[in-house]
């Protein structure tokens, strides 16, 4: 049973804003890149979950926790009866090499080692649970996702789980004779609680309102090339349509999520949008989903959610 989903994190939401709007140096492209790969790997892998695993257990997914004034990740954990099965995920792609406990990308690039990654988030675990008096065995796996990964050399004692061994992970686990107790409850419970939401780590170039690119932006192909008739836009690009309203309070959100200590109003939401006529309709749009807020020094709306894909 699943007990908290996966959502992207802010910087990345914000990054792929950015990526569309901006103008980004290749170092931030690049890790907007990788962010987004891997949390596609992710996806992935609570695909796979979701559709093949039946136990009676808890699913815990993406959890950003502090233990002694350090922040660690953990990509997707399950808690059993009997233990708790640590998952970092990894989606590489091509030939690696394992050897003398170091990673190397084909043919001699040096990364960092995962397992050492692993080895942190699980001491680090334990150490948080134990603090809590609460006490479970913790076994860990690194996924490699991707089918388009090989691994040469890997020594069969490692937590490695190639791609063509998914399959049989997950069969594995589903032997388990897990039964729920109030123990695991009271585990998923405390790490959820626990959870950060934002990473000290995040990395976000500086931007402002008036450097980036304005209009909506498509919800199929992410193209800024927008027409509007009548109560729909379409893309200029992929033909998608979209409701007009429901493009505006998507774009909205963005502005929430890019700009959080300013004020939105109707005139920062035309011009965001751009391809609608008036700031009247605009507003209009916007008070049947915000809360609007006036008073004799400026008038502006509020909202209570998070990111524009909510």
């Amino acid at each position: 049973m699943e007990v908290k989903k996966r959502t992207p994190s802010r910087e990345l939401q914000i990054l792929e804003i950015l990526y569309l709007r901006g103008n980004l140096s290749e170092e931030v492209r690049q890790h907007y890149f990788n962010l987004k790969k891997g949390y596609e790997g992710e996806l992935l892998f609570d695909r796979i979950l979701d559709n093949q695993l039946q136990n009676d257990c808890l699913i815990i997914k993406d959890l950003l926790l502090k233990m002694n004034n350090t922040t660690f990740q953990i990509d997707t954990l399950i808690i059993f009866q009997e233990f708790i099965k640590l998952f970092e995920v990894k989606n590489f792609e091509g030939e690696y090499t394992y050897d003398n406990d170091n990673f190397y990308k084909y043919p001699k690039y040096k990364i960092t080692n995962p397992e050492h990654q692993l080895d942190r988030a699980e001491t680090l675990l334990r150490q948080l649970l134990s603090n809590h008096g609460l006490h479970h065995a913790i076994k860990s796996s690194i996924v490699f996702v991707n089918p388009e990964f090989t691994l040469y050399n890997a020594p069969a004692t490692k937590p490695f789980v190639l791609p063509s061994q998914i399959n049989t992970l997950v069969k594995k686990l589903n032997t388990n004779q897990s039964k729920l107790t109030n123990l695991s409850k009271l585990i998923a419970d405390k790490l959820i609680s626990l959870h950060q939401k934002d990473s000290p780590y995040s990395k976000l170039p500086t931007y402002s309102f008036s450097q980036l690119k304005k209009g909506i932006n498509c919800k199929s192909c992410h193209s800024i090339s927008i027409s509007v008739q009548g109560h729909y836009c379409y893309c200029n690009t992929c033909g998608k349509r979209e409701k007009l309203a429901d493009a505006v309070i998507r774009s909205t959100r963005e502005l929430i999520l890019l700009f959080p200590k300013e004020k939105i109003t109707t005139s920062m939401v035309h011009e965001w949008c751009e391809c609608i006529s008036s700031t009247q309709r605009v507003q209009r749009i916007l008070m049947k989903k915000f809360k609007f807020i006036s008073n004799k020094r400026w008038s502006y709306f509020e909202y209570s959610g998070s990111g524009p894909g909510k």
